[in-house]
C-alpha cells in the first residue's frame, strides 16, 4: 500500500462505525481497515493516557451528576473500556474488582455501574475481552497459514510453544533446515497478523526481530495484512506481505544438498518490489498496537 493512501485511511478510520462505511463504500477488506483503525486507537490512547488522567477527578464529578462513562469517553475520544477502567479506579474501587467487572459485569458493585459497563464493552472493541479475543484469533490464523504453508512444502520447523524456555526469544517457526531465498540463507520465519507500517516496523524489529538474528542467524516476517511500499529492510531479515509469502514456491533438496536448500521461483515475486540483492536483504516486523498503561 502506497504511504498517502495508508495515511489517509489511518486519518480517516477514527471510529469503528468508519471501518464498516469505509470497507463498503471503497471496497476495502474490513479486517485489513479494523487493523489500520486499530493501529490508530492505541497509539492515541497511549499518547493521550496521562493526560485523561489527570482530568479523572473531574470526569467523577460529571458521572456522579449524572453523565454517563460512554458519554464522557466518546467526548474525549478515548477508548470506552479504557475510560471505564481509570473512572472506577479514581472511585476507590480496587484493581481487581475493576478487572472482574469488566470479565463479569454482573459481578458490579452497583446496578448503574453493571449498566454503563455493559455500554462500555459493547461499544469498545479493542480493549473488550471480545477485543482481545478478535486480536488473538487474528495472531493464531496468521500462524496456522504459516504452518500450513511450511508443511505444503515438507520444511520441518519448531514452533514458539516448542522452545519455550531453550532461548530468551523464539520465533513462530524455526527451521529445522534453514533455505535459500535469492542468496540468502533463512533460518527462521515470524508471522504478524497486522499490518506493518513505518511505527511497527520500527518497534517490532527492536522488540523482537533484531534478537532473533541475534540468536539464530537471518530470517524472515511475514505481514499478513501488508506493509507500506518502501519500508525499510534491515539486514538479516526479509520483509513479505500474506499474499507474496503464501506465493511462494520453495525447492527444498534433498538432504546430501543442503545446505543449497529452497529457492522460491521468481516468477513470484512481487511486482514492483524488488528482490533484495543477498549483501543487503530486505526485511521488517509488526505486532499489535502497544495498549497502555492500566
Amino acid at each position: 500500500m502506497d504511504r498517502a493512501t495508508y495515511q489517509r485511511l489511518y486519518e480517516t478510520l477514527v471510529t469503528y462505525e468508519d471501518v464498516h462505511r469505509v470497507a463498503h463504500s471503497e471496497h476495502w477488506n474490513e479486517e485489513l481497515l479494523f487493523v489500520i483503525h486499530t493501529h490508530r486507537v492505541t497509539r492515541d490512547a497511549t499518547r493521550r493516557f496521562y493526560v485523561v488522567k489527570r482530568q479523572l477527578p473531574r470526569l467523577v464529578s460529571q458521572w456522579k451528576h449524572g453523565r454517563s462513562i460512554l458519554d464522557i469517553a466518546q467526548e474525549w475520544k478515548f477508548p470506552p473500556v479504557l475510560m471505564g477502567q481509570q473512572m472506577l479506579g479514581e472511585l476507590g474501587i480496587p484493581r481487581k474488582k475493576v478487572w472482574g467487572s469488566f470479565l463479569h459485569p454482573e459481578g458490579a458493585p452497583d446496578a448503574r455501574l453493571r449498566k454503563e459497563i455493559e455500554e462500555l464493552l459493547a461499544a469498545d472493541m479493542i480493549y473488550s475481552p471480545h477485543g482481545m479475543v478478535l486480536q488473538r484469533e487474528r495472531g493464531r490464523k496468521g500462524e496456522e497459514r504459516l504452518g500450513n504453508w511450511l508443511e505444503k512444502h515438507g520444511i520441518g520447523f519448531r514452533t514458539e510453544k516448542d522452545l519455550r524456555g531453550k532461548y530468551a526469544k523464539t520465533p513462530d517457526a524455526l527451521l529445522d533446515e534453514p533455505i535459500i531465498f535469492y542468496g540468502q540463507k533463512l533460518t527462521w520465519i515470524e508471522s504478524k497478523a497486522n499490518f506493518g507500517d513505518d511505527v511497527e516496523l520500527r518497534r517490532n524489529l527492536r522488540r523482537q526481530l533484531a534478537p532473533y538474528t541475534e540468536i539464530f542467524g537471518e530470517g524472515a516476517v511475514v505481514y499478513w495484512y501488508g506493509y507500506v511500499d518502501g519500508a525499510e529492510s534491515p539486514p538479516g531479515i526479509l520483509l513479505w506481505d500474506g499474499e507474496t509469502f503464501e506465493g511462494i514456491t520453495p525447492v527444498v533438496p534433498p538432504r546430501s544438498e543442503r545446505p543449497h536448500a529452497a529457492h522460491p521461483s521468481r516468477d513470484h515475486a512481487r511486482p514492483g518490489h524488488p528482490t533484495p540483492p543477498p549483501e543487503a536483504p530486505g526485511s521488517g516486523r509488526g505486532g499489535s498496537g502497544a495498549a497502555p498503561p492500566p
